[in-house]
């Protein structure tokens, strides 16, 4: 696992996004397409709005959910609303390709399963994402992949829903499809995540984050952060 510690979160945001960038373009030059899993958060949100400034093939671009919360369509908690105001408002993306992960579904394992296939198709059979954006929890969770939950020892699916977490039910990506990406970024900013961060350096699996593989992995954090690390 690479490493790179940066001032502020407007920092790491601008940093991920060029980095995204040039993933993207080299993607595209390499395979065709370029596919990319998000995750939810403030400091992403920031990168999003960076990356919609530069230079990327959008028309070969494929945007996927790394995890969501089960709530109505555009209600705030949603990762999709801002995830929608970020890229389709912002940049040259067209609203058909950002998979947005059903959880209005009233069969939420069935809409699981659903989002598992529609990955296949835009990534191959196993998915292979290019790139997938992941943050860290002060509890050591990533994506929705948190302490205690069911959904930390599935290996036979690509995509799960999780028990109740701060007051939701969510659908997240889990270990296999994550573990099978191409190149893994996380984006770590804030000094509650210290410990937590220390402990993602240290490969500790007794997290949930720990239990990422490593070899293609940075993780960008801003000075906060990093303090422990």
């Amino acid at each position: 696992m690479k490493f790179q510690m940066l001032d502020d979160p407007d920092s790491v945001a601008r940093e991920a996004a060029a980095i995204i960038a040039a993933e993207a373009r080299s993607a595209v030059a390499e395979r065709g397409r370029f596919t990319i899993a998000v995750s939810g958060g403030q400091t992403p949100w920031l990168m999003l709005r960076a990356l919609a400034s530069l230079d990327v093939p959008w028309d070969r671009v494929y945007v996927a959910q790394v995890d969501e919360r089960v709530a109505p369509a555009g209600h705030p908690d949603r990762n999709l609303t801002h995830l929608r105001e970020s890229l389709i408002e912002q940049a040259r993306l067209q609203p058909e390709q950002v998979y947005a992960m059903p959880v209005e579904s009233p069969d939420l394992e069935a809409a699981a399963a659903r989002y598992a296939v529609t990955l296949s198709e835009i990534a191959g059979s196993p998915p292979a994402l290019d790139l997938i954006h992941l943050g860290l929890g002060p509890d050591g969770h990533t994506a929705s992949l948190v302490p205690g939950d069911a959904v930390l020892d599935v290996t036979d699916k690509d995509t799960a829903i999780t028990g109740v977490y701060q007051g939701r039910r969510r659908m997240t990506l889990t270990y296999p499809i994550i573990n099978r990406a191409r190149r893994i970024l996380w984006l770590v900013t804030g000094s509650e995540k210290a410990e937590m961060l220390s402990r993602l350096l240290a490969a500790d699996t007794s997290i949930p984050a720990g239990r990422i593989r490593q070899e293609h992995a940075l993780v960008l954090a801003d000075s906060a952060a990093a303090r422990l690390g």
